[in-house]
């Protein structure tokens, strides 16, 4: 009988240290050889870590959250009889879902940058056949934010519900499970639950995915000086010629939302205007322009904001855009989406749907230098043709990164969408 240590191994690519994201075991447990012990996260990838050997897990030197260096020991197996492999020889990384670095992978001949935009998501791990773990009094509960928010809504206390998910976290179904047992808050003969008063307080640390976002963002703003442009957009035409096309060959060739058509104008914009279909490698002081259009699609899914790649979006015509729109954001959601397939983007589109309000300052998905947002539609008068009639509006709002964008391309790049929108034939023949 020996100790084995198992050290952070090596995952390549010149990463010095990585963040240890969740562990799948826990002292006591019983480990087989190659079985998963923890997952990593560099900023391109989530890795997961396999035990070299098969044993009885004593220790964990490494809790969740922490960054640490390669060579780190990070988790002690006792192992039956004398042989004894070498400490980290066996150690190999095993790759996991691809997180959402759109920027980590460059675009053909061009530099390789340093993200500054994550959009990582890596798929949550699939819960095991083991024990739910109890939390300490105390411990912080884990829990997805849609669980979150629907405990709240329900006025449940996710300290008094016991996860069953990997390292105690709490699934959907658990609290299904609590709310059908009778669970819920506290109440007080008589009172109106509506208006009982919460005291409750939550610590959530900011690790893994969430860490990462809030790295890349604040390096996002801290070394592009943002340029936002917002225009109004008379989609009314659009809306029309949409709803016909979905009549004539929704059945056939799948249904149309506006994205399709948003993604085309600005396929024709970049014709025209190559300065914003760019990266900056502000490092070296080279603008990279490319004329394949690579264009991200700003996707939120239930693990964070990923940015699925489409790429060559210039050969695609409004169906055949669609379709790779619904691919990406299928797989960026299902937390399916390769790690190809979340890099490389030149541009970005970003959408809130319903919920894009009026107007919004997007921020720029370095080293890239231009994104395009857009806001609801609303139907509000105008005057056309001297007479006041009702119009479907709508805005974008756009930020350039005014280093290697001037104002005057930037608005006229908006302005070359906004033409190609508000006479939508001319999408369907440029």
């Amino acid at each position: 009988m020996s100790i084995q240590t198992i050290k952070m191994p090596d995952i390549g690519e010149g990463i010095a240290e990585v963040e240890l994201v969740v562990w799948h075991v826990k002292v006591g447990d019983v480990v087989a050889e190659d079985q998963i012990l923890a997952d990593v996260m560099t900023d391109k990838a989530t890795v997961e870590i396999p035990s070299s050997v098969a044993g009885t897990v004593v220790s964990l030197n490494v809790t969740a959250g922490q960054v640490v260096a390669v060579g780190t020991e990070i988790i002690h197996i006792e192992v039956q009889g004398s042989a004894q492999p070498a400490a980290d020889a066996a150690v190999v990384p095993a790759p996991a879902a691809a997180v959402a670095a759109p920027v980590a992978a460059p675009a053909p001949a061009a530099k390789t940058p340093t993200p500054a935009l994550a959009t990582v998501a890596a798929p949550q791990p699939a819960p095991t056949a083991t024990a739910p773990v109890a939390r300490p009094r105390g411990a912080l509960s884990i829990a997805a934010p849609a669980v979150r928010r629907q405990a709240w809504e329900l006025g449940i206390d996710l300290g008094t519900i016991t996860g069953t998910g990997p390292a105690g976290r709490i699934t959907q179904d658990d609290l299904d499970a609590h709310a059908k047992r009778g669970g819920h808050a506290p109440e007080r003969a008589g009172a109106d639950q509506r208006y009982a008063q919460r005291d409750g307080e939550e610590a959530i640390p900011v690790i893994g995915l969430r860490r990462k976002i809030a790295q890349k963002m604040q390096e996002a703003k801290r070394r592009i000086p943002h340029f936002t442009y917002v225009e109004e957009i008379d989609v009314t035409e659009l809306e029309d010629l949409r709803a016909r096309l979905n009549t004539q060959y929704g059945a056939t060739r799948g249904r149309l939302t506006l994205l399709p058509f948003l993604i085309r104008a600005m396929v024709l914009a970049v014709r025209e205007h190559p300065e914003v279909n760019a990266r900056y490698d502000d490092e070296a002081g080279v603008v990279t322009r490319y004329s394949a259009v690579h264009l991200g699609m700003a996707t939120q899914t239930s693990n964070g904001l990923m940015v699925p790649v489409i790429r060559h979006a210039e050969t695609l015509d409004l169906w055949a855009t669609a379709s790779a729109v619904l691919r990406a954001s299928e797989a960026a959601r299902s937390g399916k989406a390769a790690r190809e397939d979340l890099s490389g983007s030149t541009i970005t589109l970003t959408s809130l749907g319903a919920l894009g309000g009026i107007v919004s300052t997007p921020v720029i998905n370095h080293p890239e230098v231009g994104i395009v947002g857009t806001n609801r539609i609303v139907e509000r008068p105008m005057i056309r043709g001297g007479l006041v009639v009702a119009r479907k509006m709508m805005n974008l709002s756009s930020s350039f990164d005014h280093r290697v964008v001037d104002g005057m391309y930037a608005a006229e790049f908006i302005q070359k969408m906004r033409g190609y929108l508000e006479c939508p034939g001319t999408l369907l023949v440029a």
